[in-house]
């Protein structure tokens, strides 16, 4: 079978990446944050950081837009647009979230953190929904943009605490990050695996099989050897926790930008084994007439 047109989409580039890598995990931190400091305010540098993140996400998804002027444009179909969805979550977690950190109102911010959680099942959907593109029309992406900023915002959790000075860290973030990369190496791993099984373009297969070593090894199993390690070596605890989440972030960014910019070739079309000479030609199928109408034209004939 051969196989033609399977070229890379135009349409998104590393703007459009850039919403999924950084608002991701703005939106994993925020949740997470949310979590580690309830029932608690939430200290303000780890709640605007997390608004900075999907700001500037929705930012570059702005700029990516073909008249961004237009933009209003994006919230007018709720009731089939992923991306609209997206749109109003994101509206509503900014303000709320900054209600919350600034009137010292700790059930806001957990509010926000929920939603955040919304924003990332909406980015995998966004990607779902697109049809003509192998790589994200395939389900398992849904979990792999989940697992990814739930990774990511943990990952950032842990390198934003030791910078500000509020080690020692729950120990439940530690297991919760641990989970979560064991989540992404398995939503990773199944995703692959979904693909390589497809009649996905040669190009996408080639390009993310290329980084499922990284990916697989140093994004994710050694993140998660790292933290087992740190939880038994007291001396080293911070600056092992502190690589892991770094090697965490970075892997999930890599990935991202390499599925929505790198790997997403168009789905192209595909021709059947051609056969030579000429067509057979079949006999034509005649129809017997139907008993009552073969009655009736009898009896008329014969009356």
């Amino acid at each position: 079978m051969n196989r033609f047109g399977s070229k890379l989409q135009t349409h998104w580039d590393w703007r459009a990446a850039g919403n999924f890598m950084f608002g991701g995990t703005g939106c994993g931190l925020i949740l997470m944050s949310a979590a580690a400091s309830y029932p608690n305010s939430l200290p303000l540098a780890l709640g605007l950081q997390a608004l900075a993140f999907i700001g500037l996400g929705l930012f570059l998804v702005w700029l990516e837009i073909g008249r961004p002027w237009r933009a209003l444009h994006v919230f007018f179909h709720p009731q089939t647009s992923w991306m609209t969805r997206e749109g109003s979550v994101g509206t509503i977690l900014m303000p709320l979230a900054l209600a919350g950190l600034f009137m010292d109102i700790p059930g806001l911010v957990a509010l926000s953190g929920i939603l955040g959680l919304l924003y990332l099942f909406c980015q995998g959907r966004i990607l779902l929904a697109s049809k003509g593109i192998p790589s994200w029309r395939e389900p398992a992406v849904v979990p792999l943009i989940l697992s990814t900023g739930l990774s990511e915002g943990s990952g950032l959790l842990i390198l934003t605490l030791y910078a500000i000075g509020m080690a020692p860290i729950q120990g439940w973030v530690f297991f919760s990050f641990i989970a979560f990369l064991a989540f992404r190496t398995y939503s990773w791993t199944t995703y692959l695996g979904k693909l390589n099984g497809s009649k996905a373009p040669k190009k996408t297969l080639s390009i993310l099989n290329g980084i499922n070593p990284l990916m697989l090894w140093g994004a994710n199993v050694a993140p998660i050897a790292l933290l087992l390690t740190s939880m038994f070596i007291s001396t080293y605890t911070g600056l092992l926790s502190c690589l892991a989440a770094a090697l965490a972030v970075a892997g999930g960014w890599y990935m991202k930008f390499t599925i929505v910019a790198r790997a997403s070739q168009v789905q192209g079309y595909s021709l059947g084994k051609l056969q030579k000479g000429r067509p057979k030609m079949k006999a034509p199928v005649r129809r017997k007439p139907d008993s009552f109408v073969f009655d009736q034209k009898y009896e008329k004939e014969n009356a």
